[in-house]
């Protein structure tokens, strides 16, 4: 990885990877897809806040990042299923690092203050 400052813009590694994961829904996303293939209906419960139309907007983003792949059953009412591609599994380990920063953060500013 470059140090801080270099390689900023279009082209940067880590300004990518923010762009696929960044903004409020997407890790939230991302945490339901990572217990397995999901409905729509089933995201929408699972994730408190996020209204249908925001759901729908951050899928099809992952679904242009090719994180995450969309299956349509051809059947009345349609059914529509969510997964990983194995691009989408790779950020799990990511997700769990952010996550054990996280939690070094809050204890470190916990005991500061």
């Amino acid at each position: 990885m470059k140090p801080a400052g270099e390689g900023h813009g279009a082209g940067c590694p880590v300004e990518s990877t923010l762009r696929v994961i960044g903004g409020r829904w997407k890790v939230l996303i991302l945490r339901e897809l990572f217990r397995g293939t999901r409905r729509f209906c089933e995201m929408h419960r699972a994730i408190d806040g996020i209204t249908q139309k925001m759901l729908t907007q951050q899928l099809r983003e992952m679904e242009n990042d090719r994180i995450i792949l969309r299956k349509v059953y051809p059947q009345v009412p349609p059914k529509v299923e969510y997964s990983l591609t194995p691009l989408g599994k790779s950020l799990e380990r990511i997700l769990e690092d952010m996550s054990a920063w996280g939690i070094k953060h809050l204890s470190e500013k916990k005991k500061s203050g």
